[in-house]
């Protein structure tokens, strides 16, 4: 019983600390002042990624505190290496850094994660299994932690888009860590979520806070640390985590991709993601958001049935999947070249 008090605590503790950055006497109402690439039109608070790092660690650690959960190594290591980022994200929200002045600290975070032991061992896919040799598990598992902790800043540019996707990425996770039996994993992940469903109280369009390079990184660092961990201890494969987070991967890759064939800088902010467009091409932050959430929630739910499911059908969800997306991208990118 006390676990759900210190998620319900998490939730309670974001959502006072928005209100409270909302304030302009607040001495973090850091504003965001949109430029070309932005989707919204007036400057916005961006400190809410602060009020979840800030809940979801005071939950974790009331819950050592408190005997509900004993994973001191894991919560030492994921707190600490989010802690780290978050105050990077505060000094970049601030100051406004270089990629290239983030990049080494994101690195060591991930080295430093890589030796504490989150890295796999195995590749997994339905009914297949291969052992990754010594060298190529750490390796795999540094660009993930590298790669998600990008990701998700990203993918943080649209009202209630990355709060979204942590609520309902995080609490699946928790619902997975709970069907496998490992109670401290279903408790950090719904943590994470409650601390996340707190700043969307503020965040669901219209917006009136952002989360900001204090929050978008670090909960794309956490999901990278909750995936390895769960195919470490065999709680669930690494392409089942994927699933649930599918629509931000998917976008991100193919995006990165996409600029990386036209030989465009990857590193410069842009606009050319696939909810960047589809709000530029008319829909609403609102529209969109919620389509996106109907979308995030069908990956969700579709891992959910894939896990325990035959080998066909998982080949099956992950084909479904894979030629859905190879229809969507194309449809959206049509409806925006028709609105243009």
């Amino acid at each position: 019983m006390i676990r759900w008090f210190i998620v319900a605590g998490a939730a309670l503790l974001s959502a006072w600390l928005c209100r409270r950055f909302i304030d302009p006497a607040s001495r973090f109402h850091v504003l965001d002042h949109p430029d070309h690439r932005s989707l919204h039109q007036q400057a916005m608070p961006r400190s809410g990624g602060v009020a979840i790092l800030v809940a979801l660690l005071a939950g974790w650690w009331l819950g050592v505190a408190g005997n509900a959960v004993p994973l001191l190594q894991v919560i030492i290591w994921m707190s600490g290496g989010a802690a780290v980022l978050g105050i990077l994200g505060v000094w970049d929200d601030l100051y406004d850094l270089s990629p290239w002045k983030r990049l080494p600290v994101q690195v060591l975070v991930a080295l430093l994660m890589i030796l504490a032991g989150f890295s796999l061992h195995y590749l997994r896919l339905p009914g297949l299994q291969w052992p990754l040799p010594s060298v190529l598990g750490p390796v795999f598992s540094f660009l993930l932690f590298l790669w998600m902790t990008n990701l998700y800043n990203f993918m943080d540019g649209m009202d209630g888009f990355a709060g979204g996707m942590t609520v309902i990425g995080f609490g699946t996770l928790a619902l997975l860590g709970q069907l496998a039996g490992d109670g401290s994993y279903t408790f950090l992940a719904l943590v994470v979520a409650g601390a996340a469903a707190g700043f969307l109280r503020f965040n669901f369009p219209p917006a009136r806070i952002f989360m900001g390079d204090a929050g978008a990184p670090v909960l794309g660092f956490l999901a990278a640390g909750f995936l390895v961990w769960a195919d470490r201890e065999g709680l669930f494969p690494l392409w089942i985590g994927l699933l649930v987070f599918a629509p931000f991967v998917v976008d991100a890759t193919y995006t990165l991709v996409r600029r990386l064939l036209r030989g465009e800088p990857v590193w410069k902010p842009h606009c050319g993601h696939l909810y960047q467009k589809l709000v530029r091409s008319g829909w609403s932050h609102r529209r969109t958001v919620l389509w996106a959430y109907l979308l995030m929630l069908a990956c969700a739910l579709s891992a959910l049935v894939a896990l325990d499911a035959p080998v066909a059908v998982q080949w099956g969800v992950l084909s479904g999947w894979a030629i859905l997306f190879l229809l969507l991208i194309p449809a959206i990118e049509r409806k925006v070249g028709n609105r243009a």
